[in-house]
């Protein structure tokens, strides 16, 4: 079996990344406009916890009185994107790298400077034989696409039912491979443990957490 893992919220906690991200425009904004940072940082937290990340730099800036102008809000959208994240993998989830069978593969969706930001932070690229950003092959293929495990399997040479893919988000991350009979895993973490599911978009399986992975009869 070809394991094949999502990254953000199913390798590590996106929070996270999220959070150092904040982190590096609270001190942008500080150099820039003399805000202090850290209190700069506890109230884009909070905007984050109230109202998610859709208008958050925009939010920021008006209310310590910036302008909110394309230009400002870019600058802070470059400095969250830019910045070179401090992350942690949990060492269960480490272990589970070093002793599953190889091949391993990683598929994530998401900018493609911001992904291999992470993927580096995190120290794993050494555990995959290869690491595929869904963006670097254009936009219309990030998932619910499959074009980027057509390539795994091409690379492999084997059969959809001979790969499984481990991931968080019943949205997207599963929806055409179950209808090509690939094995699917939903881990339950991150922002999307509780999401309901549509008719045919959950996995077919569904672990607690990543140590339940290797007992699966897959």
């Amino acid at each position: 079996m070809i394991y094949i893992f999502d990254l953000d919220d199913t390798l590590y906690d996106e929070r996270q990344y999220v959070e150092s991200g904040l982190a590096a425009v609270a001190s942008f904004v500080e150099k820039t406009w003399s805000v202090d940072k850290r209190s700069g940082f506890q109230e884009l937290v909070t905007l984050l916890d109230r109202n998610g990340r859709g208008r958050i730099f925009n939010d920021y800036l008006a209310n310590r009185g910036i302008a909110v102008n394309k230009k400002n809000v870019r600058a802070c959208v470059s400095a969250y994107r830019l910045h070179q994240p401090t992350l942690t993998l949990p060492n269960n989830h480490l272990t589970l790298l070093e002793r599953l069978p190889k091949p391993l593969y990683l598929v994530t969706d998401g900018n493609k400077v911001v992904q291999s930001k992470k993927v580096e932070a995190l120290n794993i690229a050494h555990y995959f034989k290869r690491v595929f950003v869904t963006h670097r092959f254009g936009v219309q293929h990030a998932k619910p696409s499959t074009y980027c495990f057509e390539k795994i399997k091409q690379a492999e040479q084997c059969q959809w039912n001979e790969m499984v893919y481990i991931g968080d988000n019943p949205a997207k991350d599963f929806v055409n491979l179950n209808k090509l009979g690939m094995p699917t895993v939903r881990v339950l973490t991150g922002v999307h443990k509780n999401a309901p599911a549509k008719p045919g978009f959950d996995a077919k399986f569904t672990i607690q957490n990543l140590n339940e992975l290797p007992a699966l009869s897959l």
